[in-house]
C-alpha cells in the first residue's frame, strides 16, 4: 500500500503537475501578451495617436494643407513612439515571465530533493 502511494506521488510530481505547470505558464504568457495588446499595437503602428485627426475641409489652401498634414503627420509619429515604448514593455515582460517561469519549473523538479537535504540537515543539527 506504501509503494503504491509512493509511486502516485511520484506520477503526480513528476508528470501531471508539470502538465498543469506549463499550462497555467502558457496561460499566464498568453494573458500578458494580451494585455500589452501586442498584435493589436503592431497592426496599428503608424495609426494616429488616440485617432486624432485632422480634416483638410474643402477647397485648397496651401496654408491649411500644410498645416493639417503636418498635425496628422505628428499624430502619427506620436503615436508610433508610445506603440513602441509599449511593445518593447509588454516584450520584456514577456521575457522577465519566460525567465522565471522556466526556473520556477525546474525549482519544482529539484524541490524533492531539497526537502530531503533539509530535513536530513536538520537531523543532523539535532545530534
Amino acid at each position: 500500500m506504501q509503494s503504491i502511494l509512493l509511486l502516485r506521488y511520484v506520477k503526480w510530481h513528476y508528470l501531471d503537475a508539470p502538465r498543469d505547470i506549463l499550462r497555467g505558464w502558457g496561460n499566464i504568457l498568453w494573458f500578458n501578451f494580451n494585455y500589452f495588446s501586442v498584435p493589436l499595437l503592431l497592426q496599428t503602428f503608424f495609426s494616429p495617436w488616440r485617432r486624432i485627426a485632422w480634416d483638410y475641409g474643402r477647397g485648397f489652401d496651401i496654408g491649411v494643407y500644410l498645416f493639417t498634414f503636418s498635425s496628422n503627420l505628428i499624430s502619427r509619429i506620436l503615436g508610433a513612439i508610445v506603440r513602441s515604448f509599449l511593445i518593447v514593455a509588454g516584450l520584456v515582460v514577456q521575457l522577465a515571465l519566460l525567465f522565471l517561469g522556466s526556473l520556477l519549473f525546474l525549482f519544482w523538479f529539484v524541490l524533492p530533493a531539497i526537502i530531503a537535504a533539509a530535513f536530513i540537515y536538520g537531523i543532523f543539527l539535532l545530534f
